[in-house]
């Protein structure tokens, strides 16, 4: 088992654009649950979803990803 640590880059893009969960919710048109189990790594978007996200938050998609190298 690894102790690597887990990271949420769609938490951490929403804390440096000053957004909240609530305001990505709104802007989805989805539930605040879910968007804070996306930021909690409980559930995670479908692809077409994190591009939306990516969108809102004008940046690239892959900044949403955390990189396996």
């Amino acid at each position: 088992m690894s102790n690597k640590k887990v990271f949420n880059r769609i938490k951490a893009v929403l804390a440096e654009k000053q957004r909240t969960n609530a305001w990505l919710a709104e802007k989805l048109d989805m539930s605040q649950n879910t968007v804070s189990k996306w930021c909690t790594n409980t559930m995670q978007p479908t692809v077409e979803t994190l591009f939306e996200i990516a969108k809102r938050l004008d940046v690239d998609v892959r900044d949403l990803l955390v990189s396996t190298k």
